[in-house]
């Protein structure tokens, strides 16, 4: 196949093929994060002996993924997308067995490694959406990303719903109950892990450059405008593309709309992930009272429910309606549909924040709190490919995830020091003081273009 051009129609049924594994692997593998997620900051606080590591896991796990971001998309570069997503789900497989073993040796530190793998993993399913437009046509390429973001929804919804048969499956096992869930979160991973190493062939991005290869010395045919052939022709070959983090952010630093993309997606994760890793937390406080935060104290089973419940909401949120958001991106605007983001954000918040005292309102708050990060995150990831030069998309996007990650790591890391000093009130809060900032940076932009004073 290197030395031949691909027909149209051969590109296609490989691109369809490529979005079905995708998907399908986002399925098994989103049940490892769903899991960690819902239960990383009650082992935290019991493994540690201190609430003041509530935030421990969320925190390892965002900074994990933003850390391999640029080395997993390095790879991919060298080896192809098989190979950088075949690793990064190995590193996250290995990460569920630590979760395990630390449980049943109560020991922190393996806790922390083990989210540290899972956020590996994590990195490596953003970079999913990549993989899923490298042989999309121009018309089909945010129906293909969708696609793939939307399969993420039914392993990270179910992923918190397991942890109740998952404590049937530790106790069969002989293991405590807890570890459960992170058994069947490694199988998942497992699957995952399978299927792209043994389907994913040939490697989209690695057919997309033998394209051009053989199309561009030979000249062998004329490429329709938007076509895959023609996308293959106009990415530059890996010497001249490069992949260094100053690269990247001199791209993005010599564009408004990608600073303002940048931004409405970092922001829009931080706010999340500092809610989200805390509200397991909260709800426990709520249900069982102040001494369910104290060290030693172990969630009860009812507990556990109503935590999976609600971040199984929180998360089809976030995933659900990814379609949606991304037909709202094309049909409303990038830019509107960023300030629909933020707004989504601030009412979440404030939801849960002055509802706190009751379950439903929180739960209702973390489905607001998905759905603004899903807009966000749609409209800024499409205003930053937009943003730049083809030149420099690949490393844009990789440095993007890279910072999406950090706010998320850091979130995720002040939100217990905020819970503890300020309440979950205060927390919501400060969520909203970052969302009103984007939210009044894209109204800004948004009056520059009208009045036709806008520089890109």
């Amino acid at each position: 196949m290197a030395g031949t051009l691909m027909t149209e129609s051969g590109v296609r049924q490989v691109q369809r093929r490529t979005v079905v594994l995708l998907s399908a692997a986002q399925i098994f593998g989103g049940i490892g994060t769903g899991a960690t997620v819902s239960i990383g900051s009650i082992l935290a606080v019991e493994l540690s002996g201190s609430s003041a590591w509530a935030g421990a896991v969320a925190t390892v796990m965002t900074l994990g993924a933003a850390l391999a971001a640029l080395p997993l998309a390095s790879l991919a570069d060298r080896r192809g997308r098989r190979i950088g997503q075949v690793a990064g789900l190995s590193a996250a497989l290995l990460g569920t067995l630590l979760m395990v073993l630390s449980i049943v040796w109560g020991v922190f530190f393996l806790l922390v490694l083990g989210a540290a793998g899972i956020g590996v993993g994590t990195a490596a399913s953003l970079q999913a959406r990549f993989a899923a437009v490298d042989l999309a046509d121009a018309e089909h390429r945010g129906r293909s990303l969708s696609a793939v973001v939307w399969a993420v929804t039914v392993g990270a919804v179910a992923g918190p719903n397991l942890i109740q048969p998952g404590t049937v499956v530790g106790e069969a096992l002989g293991l405590p109950p807890v570890a459960g869930p992170f058994v069947i979160s490694g199988a998942g991973l497992l699957v995952a892990t399978v299927l792209l190493f043994a389907g994913l062939r040939p490697d989209p991005l690695l057919l997309a450059r033998s394209l051009a290869a053989a199309a561009a010395p030979a000249q062998a045919v004329t490429p329709v405008p938007g076509s895959a052939t023609a996308e293959a022709l106009s990415v530059p070959p890996p010497s001249i593309r490069g992949g260094s983090l100053a690269r990247g952010m001199r791209a993005i630093r010599n564009s408004r709309m990608a600073l303002l993309a940048v931004s409405a997606v970092v922001g829009a994760h931080a706010v999340m992930v500092g809610v989200m890793s805390m509200t397991p937390l909260h709800l426990q406080h709520l249900v069982e009272g102040p001494a369910a935060s104290h060290a030693g104290h172990t969630a009860s089973g009812d507990v556990l429910v109503i935590i999976g419940f609600t971040i199984s909401l929180h998360i089809a949120g976030m995933f659900a309606l990814s379609p949606v958001m991304g037909w709202l991106t094309d049909k409303a605007g990038r830019t509107e549909t960023i300030m629909i983001g933020c707004g989504l954000l601030i009412t979440a918040v404030a939801v849960a924040g002055f509802g706190q005292g009751s379950t439903v309102a929180v739960a209702v708050g973390l489905v607001l709190l998905g759905l603004g990060w899903s807009a966000s995150t749609i409209s800024g990831s499409t205003l930053l490919a937009e943003s730049v030069g083809q030149d420099s998309r690949v490393v844009v996007q990789g440095v993007s995830d890279m910072l999406m990650g950090i706010a998320g790591a850091f979130g995720g890391a002040m939100s217990g020091l905020v819970l503890s000093q300020a309440g979950y009130l205060g927390l919501n809060m400060a969520g909203a003081l970052v969302g009103v900032a984007v939210l009044a940076a894209a109204a800004v932009t948004v009056m520059a273009r009208r009045r036709g004073t806008l520089v890109p």
